[in-house]
């Protein structure tokens, strides 16, 4: 009888060899990549962490619309009969302007004054204080925002009316004769315009 020939098992052990090296490598390379990306994840993170105070915290100009919205709505409430803001019109702005007069703190000459016209005045006088127009300037444009921003439609923005831009002039142009300052703005010097080269004159022609 013909013997059983005999497996080569070198050859197996090497082939299991071979196979739980490349299992190993697998393992190993894909260890790597997933402890690459958390790390970039990671670090993604810290980014965003460290620049969301900045961005999510609100501008000083964000927080005074704010306040100045939130008075003007306590205005509105208080106001006698209760007024709500879709029957808000350009009269009730002015209201609103010339209540917060008694908080003002900028010296307003009367033309019986004195000092009326005079910068800087010498000694104190009896006249009264209102808000400067600078503030009330832009209290306004601030509601104007706010309004729009709280779903009014720009057309029907009682902050944009003709009435209160008037009023806002006229508050401007009496307190800077009574305060003896200008209000108008500064013109931008225009840089002088550049001068062309003449142009080249042609070669000359042979004779």
């Amino acid at each position: 009888m013909d013997s059983v020939p005999e497996m080569d098992t070198s050859n197996a052990d090497s082939t299991n060899i071979i196979n739980i090296n490349i299992n190993t490598m697998a393992v190993s390379t894909t260890t790597t990549n997933n402890n690459s990306v958390a790390t970039a994840a990671a670090a993604a993170a810290a980014s965003a962490a460290a620049s969301s105070p900045s961005s999510s915290t609100p501008s000083r100009y964000e927080n005074q619309k704010r306040r100045d919205w939130n008075t003007f709505g306590q205005y509105l409430r208080n106001h006698r009969p209760p007024l709500s803001l879709s029957r808000c019109s350009g009269a009730h702005v002015l209201e609103f302007l010339r209540y917060l007069d008694q908080f003002g703190k900028t010296k307003v000459h009367t033309q019986m004054c004195p000092f009326f016209g005079h910068p800087n005045p010498p000694a104190p006088c009896p006249c009264p204080l209102r808000q400067a127009w600078g503030s009330l300037d832009a209290l306004i444009g601030r509601l104007r925002a706010a309004f729009e921003e709280h779903g009014g439609k720009p057309e029907a923005n009682p902050f944009g009316a003709r009435a209160v831009r008037l009023y806002l002039r006229e508050v401007r142009d009496s307190q800077a004769k009574a305060r003896g300052i200008s209000y108008e703005k500064k013109k931008r010097k225009r840089p002088p315009p550049q001068q062309q080269p003449p142009p080249a004159l042609p070669p000359p022609t042979a004779s």
